[in-house]
């Protein structure tokens, strides 16, 4: 016992100070990030949620590619230095603005030191707004300028989406998940992604499948928008939420949606947007083919492609968190 004490007060001590201070730490980003958007937004005219925006996917892009350095500062926009410089230039880590401009690149002094450097975040997300400020600081113009440089419509839709969400909370910490059904409610799960599905073909199992009672409720996990809604001959009734974070989450089998929930609709960690159900595998409207049950999958989107990952790891975490909470209220 005396030892068992003894671990649990150096638990306390090491770990509960360490958390703080990962989270202080976290706030300080978010708030500098902010500083850094409207600086920018107060010289460009182009709103900080855009900017935000685009920096988030493009923070997102980079941690799931291996060809893409990681983001080591505020920013996470990435030029290549042949871009940045300028093609033709022969120094392709020049700093001199008027040499840049000579050899077209994009990089500019955003933050007045002289220098245009690819590894300031100000002189970044200033190169970044002066390529859409060709095309205007307006909703319709900005859109055609995310165009024009990523050449993807789900990439322009994907940023518009996230700066709706930042736009409507008017903050960056954004990071807060619930489960996906109430943590009161009879339900279980276990780890079923990658099982073999037969079911209109071979195929695997992308999600964690949550055992619950017909019309228990459907929770969105995370902030973010409404992608998709509808009907899908192997999902039946089914939502597809895409978060700030630029993973979609996938809820299918559901019984109906919640009153009122619409494609373009932004959503709140806890929010209701269905029940549970047992509808797919058929026509619309078929039911009852298996136990009524919640399937969440979770995908990434990388700039060219998306794939899905396990999400069972995530709703454990979730689920711990939110009990947390719930104890801490």
């Amino acid at each position: 016992m005396r030892y068992l004490l003894a671990f649990i007060v150096l638990s306390l001590l090491f770990t509960f100070p360490f958390n703080v201070a990962a989270n202080e730490k976290q706030e300080d980003i978010y708030e500098k990030r902010m500083e850094l958007y409207k600086r920018v937004e107060s010289v460009t005219q182009i709103p900080w949620y855009y900017l935000a925006a685009v920096d988030q996917y493009e923070r997102s892009i980079r941690k799931a590619r291996k060809d893409l350095p990681a983001a080591e500062g505020l920013t996470g926009i990435y030029f290549k230095p042949e871009v940045w410089s300028g093609l033709l230039n022969p120094n392709p880590n020049d700093t001199n603005p008027q040499r840049i401009q000579f050899f077209e690149g994009v990089g500019i002094d955003g933050n007045g030191d002289g220098k245009a450097d690819f590894a300031n975040d100000e002189d970044v997300l200033h190169a970044f707004a002066q390529l859409l400020l060709t095309y205007g600081t307006d909703h319709d113009n900005l859109k055609i300028g995310l165009w024009e440089y990523y050449k993807r419509d789900k990439t322009v839709g994907i940023i518009i989406g996230k700066a709706k969400i930042y736009q409507k909370f008017g903050r960056l910490n954004l990071d807060e998940h619930s489960f996906p059904v109430p943590l009161r409610s009879n339900h279980s799960y276990k780890n079923t992604w990658g099982d073999a599905r037969g079911w209109g073909g071979r195929r695997i199992h992308e999600g964690t499948d949550i055992f619950a009672n017909y019309g228990v409720p459907v929770r969105a996990t995370g902030y973010g928008i409404v992608e998709m809604k509808g009907w899908n001959r192997y999902g039946g009734w089914r939502v597809g939420i895409r978060d700030i974070n630029n993973t979609y989450h996938y809820f299918a089998h559901l019984s109906g949606f919640a009153k009122d929930l619409t494609i373009g609709q932004i959503v709140e960690p806890g929010q209701v947007i269905g029940g549970v159900g047992s509808s797919g595998y058929g026509p619309p409207g078929t039911s009852g083919k298996f136990p009524p049950h919640l399937h969440y999958g979770m995908y990434k989107d990388n700039g060219y492609t998306e794939w899905s990952f396990d999400p069972y790891p995530h709703l454990r975490l979730w689920s711990k968190e939110e009990r947390a909470r719930i104890k801490n209220k």
